[in-house]
């Protein structure tokens, strides 16, 4: 990682190497607990929302290939130019929490907050920002072995709800959510999720999809949200 990358060559990467997410997330889970889970209505009826650049066929991760995104000729209303996001609220679920920087492990695997800080959510630093033009891409745990942590209701989003990112250069981006869905980890649909989008979006990833004490969590919930506006 000694090289400094464009955003646009790690949108490729993040491709390929971020099937690893569902590894780097706690697999821990509560005695007697379940976090909430998204019903089939939460889920897409329809393609992604937004243009998206296909990378071709799934393929190993560490071995993606293909285009870069290219970047749209004119940028959405109200979208800024890349700053750090420090802080992310989503009001219906009562997320008001500090935002941490992340980065790729030695494994290839998205690192997460440590679980000393599982109050805390990550920004895969080396993607796209958000209000930016792509996908930003933020993680965090979704239960320790001793209690709750920052995701623990994040599958009782809604459509709709509202997520804000407050970024360094003082401008909140403002993201409704678009969907929820589960995925089983042997069947997580990379390019669905982490493919360039051509406008400002977000993912937010943890655990979920049930739990069992000999494979720890079967699956990743990821919400999908769009910019609606700057402030």
């Amino acid at each position: 990682m000694g090289r400094k990358q464009s955003s646009l060559f790690t949108s490729t990467r993040v491709f390929g190497v971020m099937l690893l997410v569902g590894i780097g997330l706690l697999i821990h889970g509560l005695r007697g607990e379940t976090a909430p889970q998204p019903s089939a209505a939460q889920a897409f009826t329809a393609p992604v929302p937004g243009p998206v650049v296909s990378f071709g066929p799934a393929v190993p991760p560490l071995l993606a290939a293909g285009p870069a995104p290219r970047r749209a000729a004119v940028a959405p209303p109200g979208t800024r130019p890349r700053s750090v996001p420090v802080r992310l609220r989503i009001p219906a679920i009562g997320v008001d929490t500090p935002m941490m920087n992340l980065a790729l492990g030695k494994n290839g695997a998205l690192e997460v907050p440590p679980v000393d800080k599982a109050q805390l959510a990550g920004w895969y630093s080396r993607g796209p920002a958000p209000g930016e033009i792509g996908a930003a891409v933020v993680a965090g745990h979704v239960d320790t072995p001793t209690g709750r942590a920052v995701f623990y209701r994040l599958g009782a989003l809604t459509k709709g709800s509202a997520i804000q990112v407050t970024r360094l250069d003082g401008r909140t981006a403002h993201f409704s959510v678009d969907a929820v869905e589960v995925y089983a980890k042997h069947a997580f649909p990379t390019k669905k999720v982490y493919a360039g989008a051509r406008v400002p979006q977000l993912r937010v990833i943890t655990c979920g999809g049930g739990y069992t004490k000999k494979t720890g969590y079967l699956g990743n919930l990821v919400v999908y949200a769009t910019l609606k506006r700057m402030t």
